[in-house]
């Protein structure tokens, strides 16, 4: 009988020490998973607060490129353009350059498509305008089609700002 006695204990003993093992890496594995879920979720927000940064800046430049171009749309009826105005102006396409180009990079494509229209209309009203200031008009360009071309940028401007907050899931 001893070492039926001896088999049971050292049985109890595998047991005991299996049983621990097993609940060891039980935790072990649900310690990972807890880890995996909060860096995904730490993902996601950094991404979130990466788009909102690049969305606000987006509209804010947007928005400052189609008041430059009005700007200079009243300056070019009002009087000779000068190197200062050349400059506030292409400065703000620059900025709305730099910002395009990060969206580019960062927003899914229900937020790329308007802002992509936005940038053609400001580019082409930007040419159009930039012609008129030479004096080489193309054919049907006028201070009337620029300047209403201009103001036709506010549509697509705010179906950008929506398709963007509704990313955002704001609005």
């Amino acid at each position: 009988m001893e070492i039926g006695a001896m088999v049971i204990a050292v049985a109890g003993v595998a047991g005991t020490l299996g049983g621990a093992l097993l609940t060891q890496r039980g935790a072990e594995r649900a310690k990972r998973r807890e880890i995996e879920l909060v860096r995904a979720h730490d993902e996601l927000r950094e991404n979130r607060a990466l788009r909102r940064t690049c969305y606000a800046n987006l509209n804010r430049d947007a928005r400052q490129f189609t008041t430059a171009l009005n700007q200079h749309l009243h300056t070019l009826r009002e009087r000779t353009v000068d190197a200062a105005d050349r400059a506030a102006l292409d400065a703000a396409k620059d900025a709305f350059r730099d910002r395009y180009s990060e969206a580019q990079m960062v927003a899914p494509d229900p937020v790329l498509a308007p802002a992509t229209l936005v940038h053609h209309a400001l580019t082409a009203v930007y040419g159009q305008v930039k012609r008129l200031e030479r004096g080489t008009p193309a054919p049907g360009e006028s201070m009337e089609t620029a300047v209403e071309a201009q103001q036709e940028i506010w549509d697509p401007l705010r179906v950008m700002r929506e398709a963007m907050r509704a990313d955002l899931g704001v609005g």
